[in-house]
C-alpha cells in the first residue's frame, strides 16, 4: 500500500523519512498533493503494510493518507489540525 504523510513543518517531514528509512521502507519527500492540504507543504510518500512505521505517530505528523485509485483515505489526523 502507498500512502502520504503531511506535516506541520519541513523539519518534521526530514525526519519521518529518516524514520521510515529505519524500519525499511522506502521514503520520499515530495510537495503535497493539491487535494490534500499541509502547514509546510511537504509530505513523505513511502510504500508499507502500515500507515506508521511505529504504534504511535510522531507528533509532526499533521494527518496520514492511503493512496487509492480514486483518491485517498484518511489512516491518521492529529486531534489539534
Amino acid at each position: 500500500m502507498t500512502y502520504i504523510a503531511t506535516f506541520y513543518s519541513h523539519f518534521g517531514a526530514i525526519r519521518y523519512k529518516k524514520l521510515c528509512q529505519l524500519h525499511g521502507m522506502a521514503a520520499t519527500l515530495m510537495p503535497v498533493p493539491r487535494d490534500l492540504s499541509s502547514s509546510c507543504g511537504t509530505c513523505v510518500r513511502w510504500e508499507g503494510d502500515a500507515p506508521c512505521p511505529e504504534p504511535s505517530c510522531p507528533e509532526e505528523v499533521e494527518q496520514i493518507v492511503q493512496v487509492l485509485e480514486a483518491g485517498y483515505r484518511t489512516c491518521y489526523r492529529a486531534e489539534n489540525s
